[in-house]
């Protein structure tokens, strides 16, 4: 029991990291499955086109797949087209700049996995270069041991074909090693730049790191608790109109946050190190001075909000939760 706890210990700790892992090993299990079930060389004038599309295209879609299902994305895209005029202030503008960059560095993690086992593989890259039309790229690949190299090197990758194996193997292993050269230094320039980024990051906490890991705890426990009593507040609602509509009678009085306070707390928390407040709806309840009508008081602060953008500072990029 007690290696169990250890153990849920470690991964609540980890949770990032893990998931970052669990994204990469998914997508290289996608890639592996799809090499080797659906993807098909033509051997062709095709194999440029095919390869690049089955190299990239992915990736692309799951880079939009990852942005789609990020909560931060529709958090600050949602209102975007009635906030326009802010988007001229360049405070703004930076503060939304800062949080879309930070949405990034997470949803770039399954398409860069999916172009790194690519080429670690060699088939997408192998089919690509063989289709390449290219001439100084085939003079310096082909010699004059095999004289079918520039005139058949698209039919390379297919089997069958009038071109001795051994010819074939080994101007395919060509590739395929630049494909793997190419695929470790795209792995080790991310973690290079994944590193880098980190180490910016704390550098430049305007808190320490105990207090870092705290706000990550209470980020944590608030987005939790926020969403289950979201949730039943919902539900009591629900049934409160449900029951009115098919009792035929008023409906009991309910008490909800207003359209005001749901805007407030939707915005990103920028935090300052003179700050006591460890998110937007910390500081809401906080400084609020009437929060069963906080019209007139969202409406005063307006013109300050606008030099300080809805902008979560860059604290720490591997963790950002709010």
């Amino acid at each position: 029991m007690d290696q169990l706890k250890s153990l849920l210990s470690f991964t609540q700790k980890q949770q990032t990291n893990l998931g970052f892992g669990l994204i990469a090993l998914i997508t290289a299990g996608s890639e592996h499955i799809f090499s080797v079930f659906a993807f098909k060389c033509p051997c062709n004038d095709w194999n440029f086109v095919y390869g690049n599309v089955c190299l990239l295209v992915p990736a692309l879609a799951l880079l939009i797949l990852s942005y789609m299902l990020s909560s931060k994305t529709w958090k600050l895209f949602t209102g975007l087209c009635l906030r326009k005029s802010k988007l001229c202030r360049l405070n703004y503008a930076m503060g939304f700049l800062c949080v879309f960059l930070q949405v990034t560095t997470t949803a770039i993690v399954a398409p860069l996995s999916w172009i790194a086992v690519a080429l670690l593989r060699g088939v997408y890259f192998e089919c690509s270069m063989t289709g390449a039309n290219i001439t100084l790229f085939r003079r310096q690949l082909c010699n004059e041991k095999y004289p079918h190299c520039r005139t058949e090197l698209d039919k390379f990758p297919c089997d069958g074909t009038t071109i001795p194996q051994s010819e074939r193997m080994a101007v395919l292993s060509i590739i395929r090693a630049e494909s793997q050269v190419l695929g470790w230094i795209l792995i080790g320039s991310v973690m290079t730049f994944a590193f880098l980024l980190t180490c910016t990051a704390r550098c430049y906490s305007p808190i320490s790191y105990m207090q870092l890991k705290f706000w990550r705890m209470y980020t944590n426990k608030e987005s939790a608790i926020l969403d289950s009593y979201t949730a039943e507040h919902a539900e009591k609602l629900a049934k409160r109109n449900i029951t009115s509509f098919f009792d035929l009678t008023k409906p009991i009085p309910m008490k909800s946050p207003p359209r005001h306070a749901w805007e407030k707390i939707s915005s990103f928390y920028k935090f300052r190190s003179m700050d006591e407040y460890y998110s937007i709806l910390h500081k809401y309840v906080s400084t609020c001075e009437d929060l069963e009508n906080p019209v007139v008081r969202v409406s005063v602060r307006s013109e300050n909000d606008l030099s300080n953008p809805a902008a979560l500072a860059f604290v720490d990029e591997s963790k950002l939760v709010l």
